[in-house]
């Protein structure tokens, strides 16, 4: 999700992010309405936003309802994608009746709005033709309050993936052929749905076509690298790519004794032992800190005490999830039998997987010979 996106903070304990091409889309909705009539091109942008906060917000409702636990959160001018913090939160999201809720619930949420706004000024203002071409149009802002709401409403009953029917289709799919291959079939075929309605919007001359096309296409390539690197990760155990080279600290230590440690270390954070039992983490920041503020003292006194652990046998996926817990740290030292045998940090996480694919590739290129 990080990739094209703005972080925008956090809410809940949820990552709040919004794809760059949203805020741009004001720009384009500027140009189609013309120079001397901006207002009206940031008006419809706001329109937009408005229905997409609608369908959103009905989602996380039923999110909620069904006890889905959801990590990030990325905004696309269709609407939202997901990122779910517990597998069990996923695989839930993915069967059941909480899959049908979610992809009834925007698409619900849309065209109730529509039919009470299209009521609302129908009773107060009779004279706007609600159904008069084009439905969505700068100089139309009435027309386009319903519109808006109801396209978007109807364009997730098309079964594109990563659109709320799309998504049903996936998970038809994945009962006979599994989440990843389905996933990548539902995939293309959103993107091919999204191509055709791109030049079928360039044939007719309809740019909301094209721009629906468009980031649907955005929407399928982002679920879609989600879905490769889920694949990746769920492979890998912590065994191939945790740091068995490592120093730990003793909560006896003094703070001046631990910083010549690691003025001789390329370690950020420190797994602090009580002979073989892991009592806490520090990282080289809070000592200088600490050092700075209140001079020396021992590490006991600095460690973090809130911190996860994981097992060799843990996959990738589990642990990244795992670094993203909100405790502020980012190493998670591995353990087994309550014995620190290797670190896994953000800090070497990316050379180790890059290192681990070579090494992959290389037994396959010898298994071969």
């Amino acid at each position: 999700m990080r990739g094209w996106s703005i972080p925008l903070g956090r809410w809940a304990g949820v990552e709040l992010r919004v794809h760059a091409f949203f805020p741009l889309l004001a720009f384009v909705l500027i140009g189609i309405s013309g120079s001397d009539h901006w207002p009206r091109g940031i008006a419809l942008f706001l329109l937009l936003a408005a229905a997409v906060a609608t369908r959103e917000a009905a989602r996380l409702i039923v999110a909620a309802w069904y006890g889905l636990r959801i990590r990030a959160f990325l905004l696309l001018p269709f609407g939202g994608l997901f990122a779910w913090a517990t597998p069990d939160s996923q695989n839930a999201a993915n069967s059941g009746t909480a899959q049908y809720a979610l992809a009834l619930a925007g698409p619900i949420a849309n065209l109730g709005t529509a039919l009470i706004l299209g009521a609302a000024i129908r009773g107060a203002a009779a004279g706007v033709q609600l159904f008069a071409l084009p439905l969505l149009a700068p100089d139309a802002l009435l027309r386009s309050i319903v519109w808006m709401q109801a396209l978007l409403g109807l364009l997730h009953l098309v079964p594109a993936y990563p659109l709320d029917c799309g998504r049903l289709v996936r998970t038809h799919f994945a009962r006979t052929h599994g989440l990843s291959p389905a996933s990548r079939a539902a995939a293309g075929l959103g993107q091919a749905l999204a191509l055709a309605a791109m030049l079928g919007g360039m044939l007719l001359h309809n740019p909301w076509l094209v721009l629906a096309g468009f980031f649907i296409m955005i929407g399928a390539q982002v679920e879609d690298q989600g879905v490769f690197f889920q694949s990746v990760v769920d492979t890998v155990r912590m065994s191939e790519v945790m740091l068995t080279d490592f120093a730990t600290l003793s909560p006896s230590d003094t703070l001046t004794d631990a910083l010549a440690r690691c003025v001789h270390s390329l370690q950020d954070e420190f797994p602090v032992v009580r002979g073989p039992q892991l009592v806490g983490i520090v990282s080289r920041q809070r000592i200088v800190e600490a050092l700075r503020n209140d001079g020396n003292g021992y590490i006991q006194s600095v460690m973090s005490r809130a911190f996860q652990i994981a097992r060799p046998d843990d996959t990738l996926g589990l642990t990244i999830r795992r670094l993203s817990g909100g405790h502020g740290l980012n190493l998670i030292p591995i353990t087994d039998s309550g014995r620190v045998v290797g670190i896994v940090s953000v800090q070497n996480l990316m050379t180790s997987m890059s290192l681990l694919a070579e090494k992959r590739r290389f037994d396959r290129q010898e298994s071969g010979d």
